[in-house]
């Protein structure tokens, strides 16, 4: 089946107003690059303030990149090109106004919004067959946010079923592919928001990691992701946060870009049942992203707790490279001793079992599942309410044994992934059981985190001699975002990736 079209996509310039000078708009977009989508979120954002883009040739431009090149990458489930018309309307109207200054820091952005979070009247998948006739009925706390903050919502990024497995390939939507190499899986469970960015289908985007669901998809895709604090971002007022694995967070091609997305998006709200530490009085995440992280001390593990992973000979070498980056750059790299044994991989198992269930399914409609989906969700409906509770009791007693070790680090390193990006149809393709062992050995790192709760990146600051993105992971403190982010800003300044570009496929 092909993408669900929400609306037609329409091209239109609109610049009839003198402060969008089309003279300054030719110096900034061909002096300094070629398109707009080469330019970062923060740069638009700041050229849409000084009335260099509109912010509805911003809109339009990315609906044509959409409309003519999302079928090869499968960004997206669905196109909302008559909102985010509006929405772009609305964000011009207000830069011609008044004050530009007084806009916040995104005005008139695209950013779109993965397809596990509700938007009122927009269609809503969650990539199953199951919902096809679900549309959104309010709106997510992310979206009002986003919408709060002046964003444009290009649409809906493509989500596996569920947002269960570690890749997005589903029967209502295209697989999502890495830019990089068209014939590879772009990772999940947000591969359709990475694919998204990467393929500069949008300038930053909305994803959510529940066991690697933003790091994953960023280490294939060459982008910087962050899982934030638990807490830190609400899941209201629909979502249940009840084991605290899953949170909302950002990717881009850049640590500022991310930086200016989460202040948007983070905030607790009233029945959240987890809360992270504030940020300081008057400081944004976006200015970590200024300020020197001083000497860290940083650990080191590239251990795998998953048994019979085996860590690529690509994704040591990224591992090893950036150890020694972080010595020439002054911190103290050191190995973090084993907190984490394979005992924890069937406790998380049965939570993931239980969670996929809680997506409630019509029982004349539990066909349309996916074979995976159908056998997660017998595991889940096969667990009793004890072993649950022992389950989680046991990784809670885990984590606190961890937590104390782990804090006495400034950040840990490890791979973000054991393997590089995959072909599409590497996990699909299996049985169920083995698809879900493949992802298990391609995914040994991550999971860690979302049970500590601790925030986690993925920085795209390597590739291999196929031209394929190898992420590493940082995981810090809890409430140590800042940290991450000086941290990661610090590394992109010493080797950038901004300039790095996926082999060329969309002309």
């Amino acid at each position: 089946m092909g993408r669900l079209l929400f609306t037609p996509v329409r091209r239109r310039m609109s610049l009839t107003k003198p402060i969008f000078d089309r003279a300054r708009r030719r110096r900034l977009l061909f002096d300094v690059v070629t398109q707009i989508h080469d330019l970062t979120a923060l740069q638009q954002a700041a050229a849409i303030r000084a009335g260099d883009l509109s912010p509805v040739e911003v809109t339009d431009h990315y609906l044509d990149r959409i409309e003519r090149l999302d079928t090869r990458v499968g960004a997206y489930a669905t196109i909302t090109a008559e909102l985010a018309e509006r929405q772009a309307k609305e964000a011009e109207r207000r830069v011609l106004e008044g004050d530009s200054g007084t806009l916040p820091p995104l005005w008139g952005v695209p950013v779109p919004i993965k397809d596990l979070n509700m938007v009122r009247g927009v269609p809503m998948r969650l990539g199953s067959a199951v919902f096809d006739d679900l549309i959104g009925f309010a709106d997510d706390t992310v979206v009002v946010r986003l919408r709060d903050a002046g964003t444009v919502l290009l649409g809906k990024t493509s989500t596996p079923e569920f947002g269960l497995p570690c890749y997005t390939e589903t029967d209502v939507s295209p697989p999502a592919r890495t830019p990089w190499d068209l014939t590879r899986s772009a990772g999940g469970s947000s591969g359709g928001a990475a694919a998204a960015v990467a393929a500069g289908l949008a300038p930053i985007a909305q994803g959510s990691d529940g066991g690697g669901s933003i790091r994953i998809p960023s280490s294939v895709c060459g982008l910087f992701g962050i899982k934030p604090t638990r807490g830190r971002i609400s899941h209201g007022p629909i979502v249940p946060d009840l084991f605290g694995l899953s949170t909302n967070g950002p990717l881009a091609r850049t640590v500022r870009d991310a930086a200016a997305l989460l202040d948007v998006m983070h905030g607790p709200e009233p029945g959240d049942m987890y809360a992270a530490p504030p940020l300081p009085e008057g400081e944004t995440f976006a200015g970590y992203a200024d300020r020197d992280p001083g000497r860290l001390r940083i650990a080191r593990t590239i251990e795998p707790t998953v048994p019979g992973a085996e860590v690529h000979p690509d994704c040591v070498a990224a591992y090893e490279q950036t150890s020694a980056l972080l010595e020439e750059l002054g911190h103290e790299v050191v190995e973090l001793p084993t907190l984490f044994g394979p005992d924890l991989v069937p406790d998380f198992e049965l939570l993931w079992g239980v969670m996929a269930t809680l997506t409630p399914v019509d029982p004349a409609r539990e066909d349309r599942l996916l074979p995976l989906t159908r056998w997660l969700r017998e595991r889940g409906h096969a667990t009793s309410g004890p072993d649950l509770f022992k389950a989680h009791a046991r990784l809670q007693a885990a984590m606190r044994t961890a937590l104390p070790a782990m804090n006495g680090f400034d950040a840990i390193l490890s791979p973000t992934l054991a393997q590089p990006p995959v072909p599409v149809g590497y996990f699909h393709d299996a049985e169920p059981a083995e698809n879900f062992d493949r992802q298990k050995r391609f995914t040994p790192f991550c999971a860690a985190y979302n049970l500590s709760g601790q925030p986690a990146v993925n920085v795209p600051l390597h590739w291999n001699d196929e031209g394929l993105p190898i992420g590493v992971m940082l995981a810090g403190r809890p409430g140590g975002e800042g940290t991450l982010i000086s941290l990661s800003a610090q590394l992109e300044t010493a080797r950038p990736w901004i300039d790095r570009k996926p082999p060329v496929w969309d002309e």
